[in-house]
């Protein structure tokens, strides 16, 4: 379970996380939707420990995240996050690109880690990629190689950062159908997305940020079809009078 108590967060005199408060619990898919700027991205960050919190409290599995007597190292090993940046080595292959932190963060033999990496790579559709470099793989399959590097870790949490704003709308349907076998399989997971049909199909719960606090939160049909308060109404028309993408 990740527990999120009063988390503040500053970047010089500016507030961006205002007092968050969020559970995110065992198996369950939460979306985090709201406008740009307005706290998600860097929530995951604070959950996953990349950056400090002024406030507050993030505790995974019994463990606070910004205590300084915490191994951070090994805590993120139950955190798998995936950017909206592919970040793969260019000069690996896919499977030399998963088994990487196996052999090199979680010590297994390279046999092991090799064997695992095409385990992974299978899982997400990319078994008959591991020979082949990134530059030889479209945005989608780069996308889901980055999914498969961080399952390799084999974490208890995925924590997903605008995983398809970076790919052209073909290639987004197959990267949430990846995101959507993972909760099939009871990953539990924290999905920041600009994607509210993924949203309204798929997620467990929604959580609705504005200006760094969580404004409304509850299930999909709650927050997305019955929304109750204004901000949440503003933003969904605004939404809605975008083009729709291919999912």
């Amino acid at each position: 379970m990740i527990e999120i108590k009063d988390v503040r967060k500053t970047f010089g005199i500016l507030a961006v996380l205002k007092g968050i408060n969020l559970d995110v619990n065992k198996g369950e898919l939460l979306c985090l939707i709201g406008a740009s700027g307005s706290g998600k991205s860097t929530l995951l960050q604070c959950i996953n420990g990349l950056e400090p919190i002024q406030g507050g409290e993030i505790i995974v599995d019994g463990i606070s995240v910004h205590d300084p007597k915490t191994n951070i190292n090994m805590l993120r090993r139950k955190l798998g996050i995936v950017f909206q940046q592919y970040n793969a080595f260019p000069h690996l292959t896919a499977l030399e690109n998963v088994a990487l932190a196996p052999r090199v963060v979680a010590k297994r033999g390279r046999k092991e880690a090799r064997a695992l990496a095409q385990k992974h790579l299978d899982h997400v559709g990319l078994g008959n990629k591991a020979d082949s470099l990134p530059s030889q793989m479209s945005g989608g399959q780069q996308q889901r190689l980055a999914i498969a590097r961080a399952l390799a870790m084999e974490p208890s949490y995925m924590l997903f950062d605008e995983v398809t704003s970076a790919l052209d709308p073909e290639l987004v349907g197959e990267v949430l159908e990846t995101m959507r076998l993972l909760k099939s399989e009871g990953m539990t997971m924290v999905v920041v997305t600009h994607d509210i049909n993924f949203a309204r199909e798929s997620a467990d719960r929604v959580a609705f940020l504005h200006q760094g606090e969580v404004c409304e939160i509850g299930t999909a049909e709650e927050v997305i079809d019955n929304p109750q308060k204004e901000q949440t109404q503003k933003f969904l028309r605004r939404e809605k009078r975008k083009p729709l993408e291919v999912a």
